[in-house]
């Protein structure tokens, strides 16, 4: 007897990477380029945290109270080298440490480079108490 139902074999899979979005269904997909875009342009923000870091004097990090500018070099260089790995490897924006590196250079970026940016060397500067004169 002939069931209107009969089974059927289907293919066998690939497993998914957890976490990857470089990878669906093995098609390459819009949304494979957007992630690919947005992890390159995280690349750059923290390449340009770190370069920036990189010319900027040491006595300025503390002078202005933030931390040292070793420290500020150790943690946006680690930022970078994951950001790269991040867009290179094509790690998905599930990741936490993409997103984390993005946070360093950023909290570089928004809080501690307008300070040590306007820092001045010397002190031998010509400017009063409502600015320079």
């Amino acid at each position: 007897m002939n069931h209107p139902v009969t089974s059927t074999t289907f293919p066998a899979k690939r497993p998914l990477r957890l976490g990857s979005v470089i990878v669906v269904f093995g098609a390459y997909t819009p949304l494979r380029d957007f992630f690919l875009a947005l992890g390159l342009a995280a690349f750059v923000v923290e390449a340009w945290a770190f370069i920036d870091a990189i010319t900027r004097p040491g006595p300025a990090f503390v002078a202005t109270g933030k931390q040292t500018k070793q420290l500020w070099l150790i943690i946006l260089g680690v930022a970078a080298v994951v950001g790269l790995a991040g867009a290179v490897y094509g790690v998905g924006p599930t990741s936490i440490l993409p997103v984390a590196a993005f946070v360093a250079a950023a909290i570089y970026l928004a809080d501690v480079r307008p300070k040590v940016k306007d820092f001045r060397n010397g002190g031998g500067t010509s400017s009063g108490p409502y600015g320079p004169w």
